[in-house]
């Protein structure tokens, strides 16, 4: 299930519960405390009744409301964790990193269904952003900005066209990728898209479709930096704006193994600490 979802009706039940305590209940313990604070017992002898508080639902949600009110709103609008499942970006992000999207640059949109009510920007070409799958919205993926509304892309044998120009991309290292069955070696290259200077992984050595795409309106065209291992805009074309959720930002933690019996959890022991803090570009 959806946690945008699980967090709205948790934030609604909770709230409910708080605004009736508040309302009608409180009203209530006090109205029974004042008219029945000392009664007389069997024995005629005058008994001062305790007061009488809010149940444990009561005192729970009136707890956790402010906690769920307040990260719901710096989810919906501000920042948003996101984990790396897949090498599909690799060289610049890695698989079990945790990332901070900023929610807030490519405007304000409503929670659950993503609505934009209010434009703050728009991706830059050489972004990273994130955004739900055209083709199922459970699915949410990752990619680099590469063309803009009205851009005309071509891709031809590994070779990138922006509008007539070749993007330069000049060899930098070997990469080693490791596999299930083995280790490989790519070609690392240095690439600049827009304003980003970034790294790919693009083995000129295999064979690739060639395409021409002219991005619509309200639509962008997003590539995976690791170009032998993405399934992007050369496959399902331009993405719409719809879509989108925000710009990645920074990878706030990031380990290589996570826990057996806490699978959403990190193993201490595999943390890469150099890449703490690391601002995406």
């Amino acid at each position: 299930m959806d946690f945008a979802l699980i967090l709205f009706i948790a934030l609604v039940l909770t709230g409910v519960v708080a605004l009736w305590d508040r309302l009608l209940g409180a009203r209530k313990r006090t109205a029974s405390a004042a008219t029945g604070r000392s009664v007389v017992s069997d024995t005629g002898e005058l008994v001062t009744k305790e007061k009488v508080g809010p149940s444990i639902i009561v005192e729970y949600a009136r707890a956790f409301f402010p906690v769920i009110l307040l990260v719901f709103v710096l989810r919906s609008f501000v920042v948003e964790p996101f984990r790396i499942p897949s090498g599909s970006m690799l060289p610049t992000l890695y698989i079990g990193d945790f990332i901070l999207v900023d929610k807030f640059r490519y405007g304000i949109r409503l929670p659950i269904v993503n609505l934009r009510i209010f434009p703050t920007g728009a991706p830059r070409r050489g972004e990273v952003m994130v955004f739900r799958y055209p083709h199922d919205d459970s699915i949410n993926f990752i990619k680099r900005v590469i063309g803009l509304p009205g851009d005309e892309i071509v891709y031809d044998q590994k070779r990138l066209f922006i509008n007539g120009t070749e993007v330069q991309q000049v060899k930098s290292d070997s990469y080693q990728l490791e596999t299930s069955r083995q280790e490989l070696y790519v070609i690392e290259f240095s690439e600049v898209v827009g304003a980003s200077t970034h790294s790919i992984l693009n083995d000129r050595g295999r064979t690739s479709r060639t395409m021409t795409i002219s991005v619509p309106e309200g639509s962008y065209f997003v590539m995976g930096d690791n170009r032998n291992n993405s399934r992007d805009s050369r496959f399902w074309m331009y993405l719409p704006k719809e879509t989108i959720i925000g710009r990645a930002s920074m990878v706030w933690l990031t380990c290589e193994e996570k826990l057996s019996f806490i699978p959403f959890l990190c193993d201490p022991t595999t943390i890469r600490w150099s890449r703490m803090g690391y601002f995406i570009k």
